[in-house]
């Protein structure tokens, strides 16, 4: 439990690490964070809470349909935006000058989100909110992986777009890449996120009551 429970955290911490790459390219907002400003501007709320309400709204469709929500699920919501912000408070990782450097943060980015995915998925305490929903349509589809991933990422930038949200090159190369990267990085490590069994908020309680 403890060995997994730290997988976890180093996946969620990983994944921060990935989206500040991403923003500190300086070529555009990843998909997520266009949709995510988008609203904002038109509700007129903060990015962050943007980002906790729309966790908030795929965590109700995917436990519809069945995927379980777990402690991973919650902590994804919080902990990475705590990341994010300590990240950035600590001015640890540069910001692109230039398109060339920016380009190569931003695909660096990419590859840390993809094996981000790989540790917190495989921790089995509940995908995130935005991986739980490309675990779901993959279960659904029985496409690939990548494909899948690819697909949202464009959805949810032109839906971002449309609402007023920011979009730059490096929207168009997360857009393209993101599904390539975590397909390839869990081809790589022989992992399919569809056969993970994840563990509810209530069984993973129960199975400390009894450990």
């Amino acid at each position: 439990m403890i060995r997994r429970f730290l997988r976890l955290l180093l996946g969620l911490t990983l994944y921060a690490v990935g989206i500040v790459l991403t923003i500190n390219a300086h070529i555009g907002y990843a998909p997520w964070d266009v949709l995510h400003a988008g609203i904002s501007i038109s509700l007129g709320m903060s990015i962050g809470l943007a980002s906790i309400l729309v966790g908030l709204l795929i965590c109700v469709v995917t436990w519809i349909f069945n995927e379980k929500i777990g402690i991973g699920s919650i902590l994804n919501m919080v902990l990475i935006g705590v990341f994010i912000d300590v990240l950035f408070s600590i001015k640890l990782i540069p910001t692109s000058s230039n398109l060339g450097l920016g380009i190569l943060e931003l695909c660096c980015g990419l590859v840390v989100i993809a094996f981000a995915s790989y540790y917190y998925i495989s921790s089995g305490f509940g995908a995130g909110p935005r991986d739980s929903l490309m675990v779901l349509l993959t279960r659904k589809t029985k496409l690939p992986v990548g494909l899948i991933r690819t697909c949202l990422e464009v959805f949810v930038s032109i839906a971002g777009w449309l609402l007023g949200g920011s979009v730059g090159i490096g929207t168009v190369l997360v857009s393209l890449l993101i599904g390539f990267c975590v397909h390839l990085v869990f081809a790589l490590l022989k992992f399919d996120s569809t056969k993970v069994q994840h563990q509810s908020i209530a069984e993973t309680i129960r199975l400390l009551k009894t450990s």
